[in-house]
């Protein structure tokens, strides 16, 4: 039986269209600058940030680690969701290797951080403080889609208070889709943006830095010291251009998957969909029956393959690889086992 993997979007793989391009990509050396396809790949994610400039990078964290080194120096630091990707998921970077300290803050239901609280730990310009140099945060969160009032408020804010403002966008382009907004009416505010190319938009690797000439200049430095850069790497470049320019069209029917799969976990027994529905291509269930708690190891038997972030907790992620079937099915088999137990 085929594997159904719902663990996450990055377990997406290149289609062929993806990988006709990739075997066809004119490359060069990128670390020269002289890669066509990592140029068209840097042109084209600018243009769809409305950013000056943007910069190919191997991944997501090394993308939001640029940024953070480029925004702060040494002693300096950001604020960021307790929960944010680049906070809690990155393995310390900022702080291991630019010495920038995080301050992490509680992370509202919807996403958002609370302005009144950002502002209360913003340090006073005191030799005792780490200076306050950068504002972070991350849409899509958990799934859901920051407000664009509140992301608008948000922008303001940071330029009143003398912060850079940094959004982790690894699922921006689904944040647009379900907004019915090009995605650089979704980055307009920030000051740079990292998007992930091998989540739902389906490239086997790599994410783009975007923000002003000056900024991606300074980046490609960081870049170079932390190992990314790369040489004839057209060849993966050429699978983010269709990420950006094709499958970026997709995302829609991800999201319409995930509303599919929450609806029919409302009707069984011992789960909760939390937030009653999925935001975008995500799907959170709470466990309330000893049965499900055990469902990670009992759909691992069917060869379902869930997240489970919590004991409590289970975390669904529907993709370009998942066919509608495939949904179907995995409906049943909760439904059967909820039935046995």
């Amino acid at each position: 039986m085929k594997i159904i993997d719902l663990r996450s979007d990055t377990v997406t793989r290149p289609n062929d269209s993806m990988r006709q391009a990739m075997a066809n990509a004119p490359v060069g050396d990128d670390v020269y600058g002289d890669d066509p396809t990592v140029n068209e790949l840097q042109t084209i994610a600018a243009e769809i940030s409305g950013k000056e400039s943007a910069l190919f990078v191997p991944s997501g964290t090394q993308s939001n680690l640029i940024a953070l080194l480029t925004h702060c120096q040494r002693g300096e630091e950001y604020i960021v969701g307790q929960t944010a990707h680049t906070y809690r998921y990155e393995g310390g970077g900022a702080a291991v290797l630019g010495s920038i300290q995080p301050q992490p803050i509680v992370m509202e239901k919807d996403g958002t951080l609370d302005l009144n609280l950002v502002e209360s730990v913003i340090k006073p310009d005191d030799i005792h403080f780490a200076k306050t140099r950068l504002l972070c945060l991350e849409n899509t969160q958990g799934g859901k889609v920051l407000p664009m009032e509140y992301i608008e408020r948000a922008g303001i804010f940071a330029k009143q208070k003398g912060l850079n403002f940094h959004l982790d966008g690894a699922r921006v382009c689904n944040a647009a889709v379900a907004l019915e907004l090009s995605v650089k009416e979704v980055c307009q505010a920030f000051d740079s943006v990292s998007i992930c190319l091998s989540k739902g938009l389906g490239a086997p690797v790599g994410s783009v830095l975007c923000g002003s000439s000056a900024f991606i200049h300074q980046g490609k430095r960081w870049r170079k010291m932390l190992g990314g850069g790369m040489r004839q790497a057209g060849i993966l470049a050429a699978a983010g251009i269709i990420a950006l320019t094709e499958n970026i069209y997709d995302l829609d029917k991800d999201h319409k998957k995930a509303q599919f799969l929450a609806q029919g976990l409302k009707e069984i027994e011992g789960i909760e969909v939390m937030d009653g529905q999925a935001h975008t291509n995500m799907v959170f269930v709470r466990c309330v029956a000893a049965w499900s708690y055990q469902l990670p190891e009992l759909l691992k038997l069917e060869n379902i393959l869930i997240n489970a972030p919590s004991a409590s907790v289970i975390r669904l992620v529907l993709h370009r690889d998942i066919e509608q079937d495939r949904v179907e099915l995995l409906l049943q088999k909760i439904m059967d086992i909820a039935v046995a137990q």
